[in-house]
């Protein structure tokens, strides 16, 4: 399944390489909102909100009342993951707040995730697994935590429908994701698998899907180089 991508800066649909690089900037919601109308998914995430750096949540609100989007940016709270679905979003993606990192070392936060599946229910969560050069990042992928995807997917596995594993290296670089990355990613869950970063063909997309996960794709569409 392809699942198109909507990403939020200072009140714009925004496209960044590797999420620094400003390449692309829309002000017209409605024809993306009515372009994306047909899919069963989409995501939306609050890039300022990631980045605490404000939020865009008015535009959230607007967007996921009209489609089926999994929300994320930014949600370090219970509260804040059910003001977002209370928003319209169908599943929250929560990403740092389920890591942490001292001087004993980095963990993930189980206690955490397991209070808010609890509270808002594990089918609307999706965790998110964002990696720079095989670490896991998070606070707007800018900083990391010393852990792997390997290390932290089998124990979220009973918080989350789904994980979202973006691959912050080929964010936005249209150069193809790992396939063999998603092939490894499959094995570790029986959860719903989303990847993310560099796609660029409905080939990959297709390739993506056989071994079953379903591809996020954001540079791709926006440049038209991928038709939707």
């Amino acid at each position: 399944m392809l699942i198109p991508s909507i990403d939020l800066l200072g009140g714009r649909i925004v496209q960044l390489v590797q999420g620094e690089k400003l390449r692309l900037a829309f002000d017209d919601f409605e024809y993306w909102i009515e372009k994306f109308a047909r899919f069963p998914l989409v995501q939306l995430i609050d890039l300022d909100a990631a980045m605490r750096q404000g939020d865009n949540f008015a535009l959230v609100e607007q967007i996921a009342r009209r489609l089926p989007c999994q929300a994320g940016g930014g949600i370090h709270s219970i509260e804040r993951a059910r003001q977002v679905l209370d928003a319209g979003a169908k599943r929250v993606i929560v990403g740092s707040a389920l890591f942490s990192e001292s001087e004993g070392g980095a963990s993930v936060n189980t206690e955490f995730a397991a209070t808010l599946a609890a509270a808002i229910g594990a089918e609307h969560v999706v965790a998110g697994i964002d990696t720079k050069n095989g670490r896991i990042a998070v606070k707007g992928w800018k900083a990391q935590v010393a852990l792997t995807p390997d290390e932290a997917i089998p124990q979220l596995e009973s918080c989350a429908a789904a994980f979202l594993y973006t691959h912050v290296d080929g964010e936005g670089m249209m150069q193809g994701f790992p396939i063999a990355t998603a092939a490894r990613l499959r094995r570790l869950t029986t959860r719903q698998l989303i990847v993310a970063g560099g796609i660029r063909s409905q080939q990959e997309v297709d390739a993506l899907d056989a071994l079953g996960a379903d591809a996020v794709v954001g540079m791709a569409v926006y440049t038209e180089l991928l038709a939707v």
